[in-house]
């Protein structure tokens, strides 16, 4: 890894992530088809291409048998979790520059709603704490400035907030996701 620090601090959002993404879901309900630990098959066949090894192999084939299905998944441990979410999530996005807490929640909402929406997240909840910014889903050097200028005391529970609003719309927006609601509320209130 590039950066102990940077990674001590991943492996630590790691553990909340973890327990927030739980095990291996075969929902018919979930869009992104078979998951584990919120690494979904659509997301894995969608980064096919993807070698940081320069090694000439999809490092998400993770069974090396040259496709990526629902085997991938299903046979994923914990190092190949740990890889894919540092590359294509923490180090991609660069969470480890955000404040310890801001950057363990900005990650964790990432993996379940999507890195802009997470830092629309972020970027309201700044908006709520009376900075004036455009909420671009951006995690540009104005978002950065202003994240570091804010308490985390806080900044933390204006996210929360604003992610419990984006699941409560999701749900009015598709109704058959209301199954989902407790978790993804109790998930933004951790």
């Amino acid at each position: 890894m590039e950066n102990k620090d940077d990674y001590k601090k991943f492996l630590r959002a790691m553990v909340p992530l973890r327990a927030n993404e739980g095990g291996l879901v075969d929902d018919p309900d979930d869009p992104g088809q078979i998951t584990k630990c919120g690494i979904s098959l659509r997301t894995l066949s969608r980064l096919n291409a993807v070698d940081n090894n320069h090694d000439g192999l999809s490092d998400y084939d993770f069974n090396g048998d040259g496709a990526i299905d629902a085997d991938d998944i299903r046979g994923m441990d914990d190092a190949s979790i740990r890889l894919f979410y540092y590359h294509e999530f923490w180090h991609k996005y660069d969470y480890g520059a955000l404040p310890n807490n801001v950057a363990i929640k900005t990650f964790d909402f990432a993996v379940n709603m999507g890195p802009h929406q997470a830092a629309l997240i972020l970027q309201r909840a700044l908006l709520a704490n009376g900075h004036r910014l455009m909420d671009d889903g951006l995690l540009g050097n104005i978002t950065r400035a202003l994240v570091n200028s804010t308490l985390q005391e806080q900044l933390i529970p204006a996210m929360r907030s604003e992610a419990a609003g984006f699941y409560r719309l999701l749900v009015a927006v598709n109704p058959t996701s209301k199954k989902y609601l407790k978790g993804w509320l109790r998930r933004a209130y951790l």
